[in-house]
């Protein structure tokens, strides 16, 4: 109970600082200046031209996805609706639904914090380290407050097909996903 109290505190006070930063921050973000795929634009292929570390630290080229359906689901492990949500991630990526859709998770936060978690808590989906840069990319497909967890339904084609801010309604999620392509 009290780690759970210690990580409620934590994730208040991230939360209160995103919230300052995002209305405080006086100069527009900084471009992400890697290359980006051919065909894809706007925070799709500027998320798709990074290369992050995975959570055991090998370091993985977002471009290999490109051309799937992707659920970008944004959390860090001291949010607690992160964690939550993350059996049902998990789940949908084992269901029949997963096999239209590749769930990919983009922590944010150290990558020795992510590696810990991932130890404890095992996914059914790739984890990414982005460590607070994840933020800005995030805010790039329209999470102005930064707020955890956020997730993203990227269509095949590279285009956004919706957004999702704070812990999904599952239902509604395997809706849209049933939509898809």
């Amino acid at each position: 109970m009290k780690k759970f109290a210690m990580y409620a505190v934590v994730a208040v006070l991230f939360a209160g600082a995103g919230a300052w930063y995002g209305t405080h921050k006086k100069e527009a973000p900084a471009p992400i200046t890697t290359t980006a795929p051919a065909g894809v634009s706007g925070p799709v292929a500027a998320m798709l031209a990074e290369s992050l570390p995975n959570d055991k630290g090998v370091k993985e080229a977002l471009s290999k996805w490109q051309g799937k359906n992707l659920l970008v689901n944004f959390w860090a492990p001291w949010c607690a609706p992160c964690v939550e949500e993350m059996p049902e991630l998990s789940e949908l990526q084992n269901s029949e639904l997963g096999k239209k859709v590749q769930v990919l998770g983009i922590g944010i936060d150290s990558p020795s914090n992510i590696a810990e978690f991932t130890q404890k808590v095992k996914v059914a989906y790739p984890i990414y380290v982005a460590g607070m840069s994840g933020t800005e990319l995030s805010r790039q497909f329209g999470n102005t407050q930064g707020g955890l967890p956020f997730t993203v339904l990227i269509g095949a084609d590279g285009t956004v097909k919706k957004t999702y801010l704070a812990r999904l309604k599952f239902d509604d999620l395997k809706a849209d996903l049933a939509a898809l392509n």
